[in-house]
């Protein structure tokens, strides 16, 4: 982050911080449909340290959030089936903006308009510390995996397809 540049306060952060949780602020350049891939190459981090924040629905069009890696996929089937529904489904953007009040690109689990249910890919767990969506297109905040735990109550699920 450059020294001209302030962290944006966001819901996001706002969540954090009445939380109590501590996290570092990144931001980059973003680019439309980089995704994961650039935010780990401008962070110089590993892509699986990168976190999507992803808006699905079940087959009665309820939305939950799925916490993935960047560098994987979730199988729908997979996570259809741990979590009990027929069928799980990516929202589409402009339903996804709307259940969680953030802008595609930029949506971050902490602060959503709505609350859902949170499901977290197990070996997320695993790592020392993760990148994930602050609320803002170009803004990744810093967080440990167990305060994510502590936070949001996620249900952890093992739904990853090697992307």
């Amino acid at each position: 982050m450059s020294k001209h540049e302030h962290a944006p306060e966001t819901q996001a952060t706002k969540f954090l911080k009445a939380q109590k949780i501590a996290f570092s602020s990144h931001l980059y350049a973003y680019e439309e449909h980089g995704g994961t891939k650039v935010s780990a190459r401008e962070l110089n981090v590993d892509e699986h340290a990168v976190v999507k924040t992803l808006i699905f629905e079940d087959e009665n069009a309820k939305p939950l959030i799925v916490l993935m890696h960047g560098d994987c996929k979730v199988s729908t089937k997979e996570l259809a089936r741990q979590i009990g529904c027929k069928k799980v489904e990516p929202c589409k953007p402009e339903v996804a903006n709307r259940h969680t009040g953030y802008l595609v690109g930029g949506t971050s689990p902490f602060g959503t308009k709505k609350a859902m249910p949170i499901y977290l890919e197990k070996s997320i767990l695993d790592l020392p510390l993760i990148y994930i969506n602050g609320g803002r297109r170009g803004y990744l905040v810093g967080v440990h995996p167990h305060d994510i735990l502590r936070a949001l109550n996620p249900k952890p699920v093992e739904a990853a397809l090697k992307g």
